[in-house]
């Protein structure tokens, strides 16, 4: 048997959540599919924007059900890893740009 933290079975029992807490489960996944609704942006381009956050707040679990999203709204593996290269570039920018902060901080402190 594998002994991993994430059970990718888990996934199945998301629905679960709303168990100990109905009505605001039963909120959360109003919301939730509201979101992914055809909107301005396409329930196609939602799932791809879906994909690149989930690996930037590194959801296995959110990676595996919007990686199959993904394939059945017929998006590529090439338009995928474009999407996580998309995320991946705002988290470190995100990251960097913080480094102004630390910069600011050392010459204030050096003087």
């Amino acid at each position: 048997m594998d002994n991993n933290y994430y059970d990718p079975g888990d996934l199945r029992k998301f629905g679960k959540i709303s168990e100990w807490a109905p009505e605001l489960g039963e909120k959360f996944f109003d919301y939730y599919n509201s979101v992914f609704q055809e909107g301005a942006l396409s329930a196609r381009e939602k799932s791809l924007i879906a994909l690149a956050v989930a690996h930037v707040v590194k959801c296995p679990y959110c990676i595996d059900a919007y990686t199959k999203d993904g394939l059945q709204r017929g998006i590529t593996k090439e338009e995928m890893m474009e999407a996580v290269h998309a995320g991946a570039a705002i988290e470190s920018g995100a990251t960097l740009v913080h480094g102004v902060q630390m910069m600011n901080k050392y010459n204030k402190l050096s003087m």
